[in-house]
């Protein structure tokens, strides 16, 4: 049953797999990616110099009790010449919070749901035989790379960035990538994290003409069934409200565990 312990395990699990992201970044020679980390509070806050998209630049974690660091948090953001993006769990916060985060200049830009399951094993029986999934091996994370950036709009010229901030995860414990095939074609990708007995679904993308073919529901059907092979008890996974995402959760028997608002500076 959905409560408040297992809400605070989801979050708990976006916060962990996003910090071993960002730490695994970093760590690459230079830091490259300008990647910085402060906690605070309950809070963690994610910036990156060179990757200005709000989910590398956001506020994970925040709640109530935390409002006494508001004014820290965003000069933290503000000192780096970037906006504020507060990921808030309904209920962690309150009307006090949220007043003054309009009175602060944020608004509430956004929402995105929380999913979660408990996996159990699985077969693929009855799937599409043209469709094969596997691991993603060392030297394929530029086509890995090239799935992800066709797939979300990013440009080809980000192709060796994404690559390379992806294959410091391939020998990092906890990190599992899959690459979906049809017909003998990468198609499709997806990513788990799994720490603490939780499996995150961290990331899934398909190729613009092989979408509407099945390839995220076998993708979602074969990270469920690893999670229950690595004894996961939990599985939790992100997604647009009513996006196709969500639906291709739902039919894999994922349900809502809480729609988070996003808020961000004008």
């Amino acid at each position: 049953m959905l409560s408040e312990t297992l809400i605070s395990r989801i979050v708990q699990s976006e916060i962990d797999y996003m910090t071993d992201r960002m730490l695994a970044i970093k760590e690459r020679p230079g830091n490259p990616e300008g990647i910085e980390i402060w906690q605070t509070g309950h809070t963690t806050c994610y910036y990156s110099e060179t990757m200005p998209w709000a989910s590398f630049n956001t506020v994970k974690g925040f709640r109530g009790e935390d409002i006494e660091h508001l004014d820290s948090i965003l000069e933290f953001y503000e000192s780096r010449g970037r906006n504020a993006h507060f990921e808030l769990i309904p209920s962690f916060v309150d009307q006090t919070l949220m007043r003054t985060l309009s009175q602060r200049g944020l608004y509430q830009s956004g929402f995105h749901a929380s999913m979660y399951a408990t996996p159990v094993l699985q077969t693929n029986e009855k799937d599409d035989a043209a469709i094969r999934i596997r691991m993603i091996e060392a030297d394929e994370f530029e086509v890995y790379a090239r799935i992800h950036c066709r797939s979300t709009g990013l440009p080809n010229d980000g192709i060796p960035h994404v690559a390379g901030n992806n294959k410091v995860l391939y020998d990092r414990a906890g990190w599992f990538f899959y690459l979906a095939s049809i017909e003998n074609e990468p198609a499709a990708v997806g990513v788990m994290h799994v720490s603490n007995r939780i499996a995150s679904f961290t990331f899934a993308a398909t190729l613009p003409e092989y979408r509407g073919k099945g390839l995220q529901g076998r993708l979602l059907s074969e990270r469920i069934h690893a999670a229950a092979q690595q004894k996961c008890e939990l599985a939790v996974a992100q997604c647009a409200f009513l996006s196709q995402s969500h639906r291709n959760m739902e039919k894999a028997g994922m349900r809502i565990g809480y729609v988070r608002a996003s808020w961000s500076q004008r």
